[in-house]
């Protein structure tokens, strides 16, 4: 394992890192913003969307989605870089990470309680936003829903089980709804929030409270860690061979400060295998 890099520092609660045409995009909640950097550490704001959560994702033709949990909202970006609604989600609850599979369904999880707040914890959704912009609900029972992954050929969606330690996986039928819930990994202390598969089928999954980035193979077994100085939020596989891990980390407090703001980071280490 190559050194961890520092490509870009002094954000805030850093999150859903994708790369995409040559740039890691990430979002910054505090800022209300997403921004994209390049290899060299050039960065520019490409969004402004006061919402906590805030997280993205790609559609297969290139377009950005944002998830506006504050409005209950799926946003799209323009090419002039205007935002207009895709998809009503509706407002209750907190509308958390992403993933679109190669056909263009859009899976958006829920947090089933306000966890800013300091509400009791309740299970959360999943929801499946298919191309025509028609939403329904396709999973429940998910104790804090964090990062979610579709492998290339979009047989399965795995979710990050986040307060039950574990990933979990469905099947994908061919109307993007979910079914045959399984475990995909007990995780142990583990404690998955952003993850990204890789072309071997392994998981990375990012731990705030273990302050790590930790590739699993399904079944749990434990194939690599990063170790951090703060709590990792995210990862992504990307660069020019795939072959980059960034994860995105910030310095972790109890509620209601979470994060100190300046502590955000984003980081990059080299791993062997590629993104799918």
């Amino acid at each position: 394992m190559n050194e961890v890099k520092v490509l870009l520092t002094g954000h805030g609660l850093v999150e859903s890192p994708r790369w995409h045409a040559d740039r890691l995009y990430f979002s910054d909640w505090y800022a209300g913003e997403v921004v994209a950097v390049d290899l060299t550490g050039r960065s520019e704001v490409v969004a402004r969307v006061e919402s906590v959560p805030l997280c993205t994702a790609w559609l297969p033709d290139g377009r950005l989605l944002i998830v506006s949990s504050d409005e209950g909202r799926l946003l799209v970006r323009g090419p002039s870089g205007e935002l207009r609604a895709y998809a009503d989600l509706g407002a209750e609850g907190m509308w958390n990470d992403t993933a679109v599979d190669a056909r263009g369904n859009v899976y958006v999880n829920r947090i089933g309680f306000d966890m800013m707040s300091g509400a009791p914890v309740s299970p959360g959704t999943v929801s499946l936003v298919t191309p025509d912009g028609r939403v329904r609900e396709v999973a429940d029972d998910i104790l804090f829903p964090n990062g979610m992954a579709v492998p290339p050929d979009g047989s399965t969606l795995i979710v990050a089980d986040s307060y039950r330690h574990c990933l979990t996986a469905f099947t994908v039928a061919e109307d993007g709804g979910l079914s045959g819930r399984r475990l995909w990994a007990d995780l142990g202390e583990g404690t998955p929030d952003g993850i990204c598969l890789d072309a071997e089928g392994a998981v990375w999954y990012a731990d705030v409270p273990n302050r790590r980035c930790v590739r699993v193979a399904e079944g749990g077994t434990v194939l690599q860690t990063v170790d951090l100085d703060r709590g990792c939020f995210a990862c992504a596989l990307g660069g020019p061979d795939g072959r980059t891990l960034f994860m995105v980390a910030a310095e972790w407090r109890d509620l209601p400060e979470m994060v100190p703001p300046g502590t955000g980071q984003v980081l990059a280490t080299e791993v062997d295998v590629p993104a799918p």
